[in-house]
C-alpha cells in the first residue's frame, strides 16, 4: 500500500491544475443538420455555441468539451488552432 505525504499530494494536485490550464483551442464547425438527432444532441450543439448550420466556433480544449465533441462528432469538424 502506498501512502504519501501531504506535501507530496498538494504537488501532485498542483500539477495536475497546472496541466489543464494551457489548453489547446480548437475550431469546431457545425457540417451536418441536427434534424433527426436526439434531444441531447441538440442541446449539446446549443451548449457548445452553434446557432446555425455552417457556423464556427472556438473552444478551449477542456476534458467537458472534449467530451461534449465526442458525443456529437458525426454532426461537426473540428481542427486545433
Amino acid at each position: 500500500m502506498l501512502l504519501l505525504t501531504k506535501e507530496a499530494l498538494i504537488s501532485i494536485k498542483f500539477l495536475m491544475v497546472k496541466k489543464f490550464t494551457t489548453m489547446t483551442k480548437l475550431k469546431i464547425t457545425h457540417i451536418k443538420s441536427k434534424i433527426g438527432s436526439t434531444e441531447r444532441q441538440k442541446r449539446t450543439l446549443k451548449a457548445l455555441g452553434f446557432k446555425k448550420l455552417n457556423s464556427s466556433v472556438e473552444v478551449e480544449a477542456t476534458p467537458q468539451v472534449l467530451g461534449m465533441i465526442n458525443k456529437v462528432k458525426h454532426l461537426i469538424s473540428s481542427e486545433e488552432i
